[in-house]
């Protein structure tokens, strides 16, 4: 059994961002479209007239200001609200592996490794563009790495479950180092002419080196001290889009083949569950809330975060202790709390106790609690 540590993050950001302004002012262009357009209808009763968004309620609802995409153009285009990103040829490689493998060489730089030192992939997403060949495997093939891939989806969770399984992996000797990747193109699967949820997610895609704590030489080491994964099954937040959809003809472009949620029911049931699995990870590792000097977490609202840090502490957290990339970044899925593990993790000291959570549709919620070298 080996001792692991996160040695590197890596972060790809689109080069692309969208403002609130910018989202509604195209959103609101379609609702002034598609009033006008029914309007006997909506007279009529027959049909619910569309309401518009604006910048303010976004901020208030989320804590979101902009978000990066990987297409601004098609999304803002008030005839489509829809990314547009183009086929590739199958000897291309595809965009979550480019986004993938950007973020890789990242994380492979602060580690101070080449693909060489991998062993393995896990690419660790809530959307997969294709179900095989694995986007693992076509990452393991852009960076040259010898070894094994596979792809896993636990939505927004996918990055602690990846890297839960990447430690296990290392701790049993079966390899030497993971390359653990989450491509997110969440601004795929959004439904850009839904008021409560077209400001949402953004596009994002992070990674991490998990390898044995004896064969680490990069400055920017954790070690990781315990996982705790925890799922329950829930409606509150669904995607049905799916190979079978095809085999459904009556279902074909319907709502739920993109994002939904029950947002006010995701907020009452998993801020507690999130609470109440971090602190009894802590206390199961001898470790006392207060000895947290930070907490990397999933960003999908700003209220969410702040009141599950409260919950735990029984205060107000610093943004310190807290830090927040949602205002940037938005809703990323499982890149979100990588993200912020990246940007907000150099200035702490030797010892340091941190946790990193994420948690999402299943529902699915996952603690990591590691410790700098």
């Amino acid at each position: 059994m080996h001792n692991v540590v996160i040695s590197g993050t890596g972060l790809y950001t689109p080069a692309n961002s969208i403002s609130n302004e910018e989202l509604v002012q195209s959103f609101n262009t379609y609702v002034a479209q598609f009033n006008a357009d029914n309007a006997e209808a909506i007279e009529r009763g027959e049909i619910q007239a569309l309401t518009e968004s604006n910048a303010a309620f976004i901020e208030k609802a989320s804590g979101i200001k902009s978000r990066f995409v990987m297409d601004k153009e098609g999304i803002l285009d008030p005839q489509r609200m829809t990314p547009r990103l183009p086929e590739r040829s199958n000897d291309e490689w595809s965009v979550l592996c480019e986004m993938a493998v950007g973020a890789a060489k990242q994380a492979l730089e602060r580690a101070g490794r080449t693909a060489a030192d991998i062993d393995g992939v896990i690419v660790a997403c809530s959307n997969l563009q294709r179900p095989y060949p694995a986007i693992a495997i076509e990452v393991q093939e852009a960076l040259g790495i010898e070894g094994f891939g596979f792809d896993m989806n636990v939505a927004c969770s996918s990055a602690t479950f990846g890297i839960q399984a990447a430690a296990n992996s290392v701790q049993l000797g079966q390899a030497r180092a993971i390359l653990m990747v989450n491509p997110e193109v969440c601004t795929g699967h959004l439904n850009f002419r839904d008021r409560d949820s077209h400001f949402i997610f953004g596009d994002a895609a992070t990674a991490v080196i998990i390898e044995r704590a004896d064969q680490a030489t990069s400055p920017y080491q954790f070690d990781v001290v315990s996982t705790k994964l925890l799922t329950k099954f829930s409606n509150n937040i669904r995607n049905n889009f799916g190979f079978l959809n095809r085999a459904a003809e009556e279902g074909l472009g319907t709502r739920d083949k993109l994002f939904v949620q029950e947002g006010r029911k995701v907020f009452r049931d998993v801020c507690p569950m999130v609470a109440e699995l971090v602190g009894a990870h802590l206390a199961e590792n001898q470790l006392n809330v207060g000895e947290v000097k930070r907490f990397w977490l999933h960003q999908a609202n700003l209220s969410m975060n702040q009141l599950i840090v409260r919950k735990l502490l029984g205060r107000e957290a610093s943004e310190e202790e807290a830090p927040v990339i949602l205002d940037r970044y938005a809703n990323t899925s499982s890149a979100g709390s990588v993200i912020a593990f990246h940007m907000y993790q150099d200035d702490l000291p030797s010892g340091s106790v941190a946790v990193l959570s994420s948690f999402g549709a299943g529902y699915s919620i996952g603690s990591v609690i590691l410790r700098k070298r």
